[in-house]
């Protein structure tokens, strides 16, 4: 989980959780539109829009706003028609950046990315130049008041997650892709919320960032996360724990 994990770590230690919400629902309620919009609005016959929902849920999204997601997914409310569009890039250092994306303005959305990347040291790179170093995966956020060590991994485990690990104040639960609503399912039967259930990409090698360039490669991370149309930023980077730690203090 290296580059994506210490991401997640360091924006939930700079206390930005709580003003992301609202960016986060913008975030799900479009992930929920094309959901239903590709596969329709039962839940049960279309695992993306499930694993949509239960991210939603995680998030703890009202009903009423899910509701208006799937119907303007369905046709049933007018609304806004998104695009799915993936840049692949680099960031300073030579850092792979992977940026997936809902938008309703191609030339809008290549426009900001492209500026954000060569602004900031970096340059975008061609359709599979970097797509490869990372694998889909599912990831799972629990708070551990939510449960001792050996009871989440049980459930975990035995509901076909591949890992857990200790990320600070959370149990991070890591499944296959294709498993993760029905892990965060079990979790929840079982009495343990999850915080927050998403699709990430995992980078199956990083390169290790120093203090001479960590603050760099952030500071990208951050303003491509705060665009609007950006679903997910993926980067294979790591950081050893101290100099995170003097980050986080900033």
């Amino acid at each position: 989980m290296s580059g994506h994990s210490k991401w997640s770590t360091i924006k939930r230690k700079k206390g930005k959780a709580d003003a992301e919400r609202g960016k986060l629902f913008t975030k799900l309620i479009r992930e929920i539109t094309i959901a239903a919009k590709d596969g329709g609005g039962d839940a049960e016959a279309n695992p993306r829009l499930r694993t949509a929902l239960t991210a939603a849920r995680a998030g703890n999204m009202p009903a009423a706003n899910i509701e208006r997601a799937i119907k303007k997914g369905t046709g049933e409310l007018p609304g806004v028609t998104y695009e799915e569009v993936a840049y692949e890039g680099y960031g300073p250092s030579g850092v792979a950046f992977l940026i997936e994306t809902l938008t309703d303005n191609r030339n809008r959305t290549t426009a900001d990315v492209r500026h954000l990347l060569t602004k900031h040291g970096g340059s975008m790179g061609e359709v599979g130049s970097v797509a490869w170093l990372f694998e889909k995966k599912g990831m799972i956020l629990l708070d551990k008041s939510a449960g001792e060590e050996d009871d989440v991994l049980m459930v975990a485990l035995e509901a076909g997650a591949e890992d857990v690990s200790d990320d600070d104040e959370f149990w991070a639960i890591t499944t296959p892709d294709t498993m993760l609503h029905e892990v965060a399912g079990k979790l929840t039967e079982a009495g343990m919320n999850p915080e927050r259930v998403e699709l990430v990409r995992i980078p199956t090698t990083t390169i290790e960032l120093d203090r001479s360039n960590a603050g760099s490669v952030l500071k990208l991370a951050d303003l491509l996360e705060e665009n609007d149309d950006v679903q997910t930023v993926s980067a294979n980077f790591d950081i050893p724990d101290e100099l995170m730690a003097e980050l986080t203090e900033e």
